[in-house]
């Protein structure tokens, strides 16, 4: 089995991020299943490969090249495309397109849709964020009303909503690292998320959304957004609240209701074993071998199924038209 490598721009400082910490999670799962590591591409870090060099070696056809941050996928692919390379695909709405020589690995079924349209002609797996064994329910007494983080939170959701609720319940607005997140989580009745302002606005979506799975895994009511990959697991009546709902007036009523009751989560482990460890290990040993397969393929034939190109969607469209047309006005003569 090939050796992976993640590409990523830096390990700390300005890549700090969700995306950032979420790929490591991967690298780490991945290390259980073959051999992997780590590689930097924008800043050097002692303890760390550095692309420009690992590139100097003359054999790596026993590598694939996994990346993911999505603002440099393009520059990637095109420095790359003498290489095997995995698209680790987050999020969803870039503007590029990438050549079926590359596989691509979605993070929810709403990203493995997009590129299911957008990419018909390359192998695409899912392959969901890990949830880990920290976020469980530990059952104490919750002392937080409601929990708010505010990177990625709507104007609304800072500006009015939250301070409405201040004048009637206890609220926390966290607006920096949470270094015990499971304990935190722990310790709330409501968590409220509201990412689709912020997407919108970076024109590109929520690729999964680990903070509303996290405070459910730790028992939290969750009042969220439903933007993206939030979509794969949030079902508002069933297992969430929608947030933003109609009115800040309602939005406040729905909370207190909730806070006020004794309604408690009813999700079952068997809800997150799909985000658990060992279920992406199972999943990953399955997508890696079948990857292997496809790269040694790859070296002896080259693609020949017709792409989806703006010429060939223009050829099929105006062939459908005179194919209407010939119908009607031709037919029987």
């Amino acid at each position: 089995m090939r050796k992976l490598y993640f590409l990523v721009p830096g390990t700390g400082g300005k890549f700090a991020c969700g995306g950032l910490w979420a790929e490591l999670k991967a690298f780490k799962l991945a290390q259980q299943v073959c051999s992997a590591e780590v590689v930097t591409y924008r800043q050097r870090e002692t303890d760390k490969l550095f692309l420009d060099d690992l590139l100097q070696e003359s054999n790596l056809d026993d590598v694939i090249f996994v990346i993911s941050w999505g603002f440099d996928i393009a520059k990637l692919a095109k420095k790359l495309q003498s290489y095997n390379v995995v698209y680790h695909a987050h999020s969803a709405g870039y503007k590029f397109r990438l050549p079926a020589s590359i596989p691509i690995i979605t993070v929810s079924r709403i990203t493995m849709g997009y590129w299911g349209q957008k990419a018909p002609n390359s192998l695409v797996y899912y392959l969901p964020n890990e949830i880990s064994y920290d976020f469980k329910n530990l059952n104490i007494e919750r002392d937080i009303d409601v929990l708010v983080q505010s990177r990625k939170s709507s104007e609304y959701l800072l500006n009015q909503l939250i301070p409405a609720l201040q004048q009637k319940c206890r609220v926390q607005v966290v607006n920096s690292y949470v270094e015990d997140l499971p304990g935190l989580f722990n310790r709330v009745k409501v968590y409220l998320y509201d990412s689709a302002e912020y997407w919108a606005q970076q024109n590109v979506s929520e690729g999964f959304g680990l903070q509303p799975m996290e405070a459910m895994a730790c028992g939290c009511q969750v009042f969220s957004s439903v933007n993206g990959g939030l979509s794969d697991y949030l079902d508002p009546g069933f297992n969430c609240y929608k947030i933003a709902g109609y009115s800040q007036e309602y939005d406040v009523q729905r909370v207190l209701k909730v806070i006020d009751s004794t309604i408690s989560p009813n999700l079952s482990e068997d809800f997150f074993a799909e985000y658990r460890p060992e279920n992406i290990i199972t999943r990953l040993q399955v997508i890696l071998a079948e990857l292997n397969d496809f790269f040694d393929h790859k070296k002896h034939y080259s693609s020949n199924i017709p792409s989806l190109t703006r010429g060939r969607l223009l050829n099929l469209f105006i062939q459908r038209v005179n194919k209407k047309f010939r119908k009607k006005y031709f037919q029987g003569l």
